[in-house]
């Protein structure tokens, strides 16, 4: 899956943003970069899962299913355990008990520390009974340790507004119980901080990457967009699928040129491969691959030599990819 952008050097830049299928359809937004105009984002920052950012599936103990569907995104385990995921299951990496896999547990242990009541106080008491609500963004913070979703949660926002919920205890999602976003919510944008163990239900339908300190249960035809990070457990995955929440398509935030070169800056989701292409025109058939990399940090730049001082102007474009 691919999530692009294209910009050149006057002022004029076109996003394109991968739907959940790169057979599908893409949806155009034209920006004009001089005379932006930026929505401001309700709730808190996103929680930073740093290297984990890449896992569907993140697990101590031991991975299993029973006849579970694809995962497209890594499966860990740290330390070394019992992967029981079939590897044609999985549309991404295996890392069992290596240092990428290592790094990832202390990363999910930093982002729970993060997304914890004593670091985002205040938290709004919606009821420990989500289910037939509708949220706006923000810190939810549970008044009984646990949360239930039985029925519909629907989340209403922007595509920048995030949601944290904060529990000491379980998650448990009832069986056809559904998250539903509206408004524009985006899954990369929904933290389910978890004290013990979360379970989602035979033939529910979960947004959102879930970071619990136990274990993580997919019951049966259910479905995840975002991620189930275990920090000391097992995660069980009998569901009909888990796929890594759509990350946002990178944005050229500056674009300098010299007779010699130019420099190009780019916002982009880190821990995911970025490559970035230049053109001459717009021809689909002159786009070169100038870099690609897989930065640690959401500021990524590249100055191309490549340059022609008899072009007027050249154009760029970057994606992400996602299994």
């Amino acid at each position: 899956m691919k999530h692009l952008t294209f910009a050149t050097h006057d002022s004029l830049a076109l996003k394109v943003s991968g739907t959940k299928s790169l057979f599908m359809g893409i949806i155009l937004a034209v920006i004009i970069m001089a005379a932006q105009q930026t929505l401001l984002a309700a709730g808190p920052a996103p929680v930073n899962l740093r290297s984990a950012a890449h896992f569907t599936i993140l697990a101590t103990s031991t991975t299993t299913t029973t006849g579970g569907g694809i995962i497209n995104g890594d499966v860990g385990l740290s330390p070394v355990g019992s992967q029981g995921i079939p590897p044609d299951k999985i549309n991404g990496t295996i890392d069992n008990g290596d240092p990428i896999a290592a790094q990832a547990q202390l990363d999910l242990t930093a982002a729970i520390i993060a997304s914890s009541p004593a670091q985002l106080p205040g938290g709004i008491n919606a009821g420990a009974e989500l289910g037939t609500q509708t949220l706006v963004a923000g810190v939810y913070q549970s008044p009984s340790g646990s949360y239930d979703i039985t029925g519909d949660l629907t989340l209403f926002g922007g595509p920048d507004d995030v949601w944290v919920f904060q529990m000491a205890s379980t998650l448990t999602v009832a069986v056809s119980g559904r998250v539903i976003l509206t408004g524009g919510a985006q899954a990369r944008n929904i933290f389910w901080q978890v004290g013990s163990s979360a379970t989602l239900g035979t033939s529910s339908v979960f947004e959102g990457t879930v970071m619990a300190y136990a274990s993580i249960t997919m019951n049966a035809s259910s479905t995840l967009d975002g991620r189930a990070l275990a920090q000391n457990g097992a995660v069980t995955f009998n569901g009909d699928g888990g796929t890594l929440p759509t990350p946002a398509a990178p944005i050229f935030t500056s674009i300098s040129r010299t007779h010699t070169n130019s420099t190009v800056v780019l916002n982009t989701s880190p821990y995911f491969l970025v490559t970035l292409q230049s053109s001459p025109n717009l021809s689909p058939t002159n786009w070169t691959m100038i870099a690609t990399n897989t930065p640690t940090t959401n500021s990524w730049n590249f100055t191309d030599t490549n340059t022609m001082t008899t072009l007027p102007q050249r154009f760029y474009r970057a994606y992400i990819t996602t299994p």
